[in-house]
């Protein structure tokens, strides 16, 4: 039976229309994605995200335990900083992408992607080390994004304190009485904050925040946000069969750290050459809404299928991610789409789709 976040009952009076994503049961739009996308593209929204999981590791030597299974290097980071990285399988697979987030010199906050909660967690159990506290607390905290060009006022009307300036920042929060983290993170490409805190004080945060003038947003809108970005969705763009090379990640792996789980075959794979990479697809023909999973062609003959696809509302027309052989991935490269039956002519672009001008 599917999960319900803190904020379900909210969801449903404020005539959410609720789908279960990753065995949660989640609002994909309130009163449209087009609208709810341009909210956040023009003002400000706000989603719930108490679905996704939070983990606690700190003890002597975390930071070094931490940097033998992540990609990216954690020792880099100052307490109160975080950054994106990735977990992977012994093969160079992704099995999640997540943000590490910094607390002190020896503690740390992991944010993971809700369908691979227990997945994550048995990992990092089974590569425990003496002294390394790990525990799950996902149970225990709800989780909002806040995201647009007026997210820092709202933080201050509802927080009564400015927001830190830098991105990829964490710092305690007390919201009425109760402790949490703010975090200058978010998957939309707009200025904004997430707000990590016990269930118990969620809803008056989410009230305080529709109060102040966030606009509630759905999965749908946050997918068409975060595509419009190239950002990778784990279990679309990205999979345990493909490598964060492939995916155009390499920003976010540290092959210079002497170890790490899926080196070996990172380096393998980067001497042997990419066999694919993850292109952005812009169609241009007008077309019906680009899905996952449907045939890309070049010069007539299949050669992939997209990982993710939409209309972008930003940019009105079609937009799609797909993993090409790595010789065909070029922006320039003309494809087509194929869309029950019919092809659709697009070409391959840079990342991201969508920039504010």
């Amino acid at each position: 039976m599917p999960q319900r976040t803190a904020l379900f009952d909210r969801h449903v009076a404020l005539g959410g229309r609720v789908v279960d994503f990753a065995g949660w049961e989640m609002p994909v739009q309130y009163t449209g994605i087009l609208d709810e996308h341009r909210a956040v593209r023009e003002a400000v929204g706000v989603f719930d995200i108490s679905h996704m999981g939070e983990f606690f590791v700190e003890g002597p030597g975390a930071t070094f335990w931490l940097d033998g299974l992540l990609t990216n290097r954690l020792e880099k980071l100052a307490p109160g900083e975080a950054q994106y990285t990735l977990l992977l399988n012994h093969g160079g697979g992704v099995i999640d992408d997540l943000i590490a987030y910094r607390l002190g010199p020896e503690s740390y906050l992991l944010i993971v992607n809700a369908a691979k909660i227990d997945e994550d967690a048995a990992w990092l159990r089974a590569h425990a080390r003496d002294g390394i506290t790990f525990t799950d607390r996902s149970a225990e905290f709800a989780a909002v994004a806040v995201q647009g060009p007026a997210a820092r006022a709202l933080f201050a009307a509802v927080l009564g304190r400015e927001l830190p300036a830098a991105r990829n920042r964490v710092e305690p929060i007390t919201f009425a009485g109760v402790d949490g983290y703010a975090v200058t993170t978010g998957y939309t490409g707009e200025d904004g904050f997430e707000a990590v805190l016990p269930n118990a004080a969620i809803g008056a945060f989410w009230d305080a925040l529709l109060a102040a003038g966030a606009k509630p947003a759905g999965l749908g809108a946050r997918d068409t946000l975060r595509l419009e970005m190239g950002y990778p969705l784990n279990g679309s763009d990205l999979s345990p069969a493909r490598t964060p090379l492939e995916a155009g990640l390499g920003f976010f792996v540290d092959l210079e750290k002497p170890a790490f789980t899926g080196r070996d075959a990172l380096l393998a794979q980067k001497a042997a050459g990419l066999p694919s990479r993850l292109a952005a697809i812009a169609v241009t023909d007008k077309s019906p809404p680009i899905r996952a999973h449907y045939p890309v062609l070049i010069d007539g003959a299949v050669v992939a299928e997209t990982t993710s696809g939409a209309l972008s509302p930003s940019l009105g027309y079609g937009i799609a991610m797909a993993y090409l052989p790595a010789a065909m991935a070029k922006p320039g490269q003309s494809v087509e789409i194929e869309v029950r039956g019919r092809r659709y002519a697009g070409s391959v672009v840079r990342k991201p789709f969508f920039q504010r001008s």
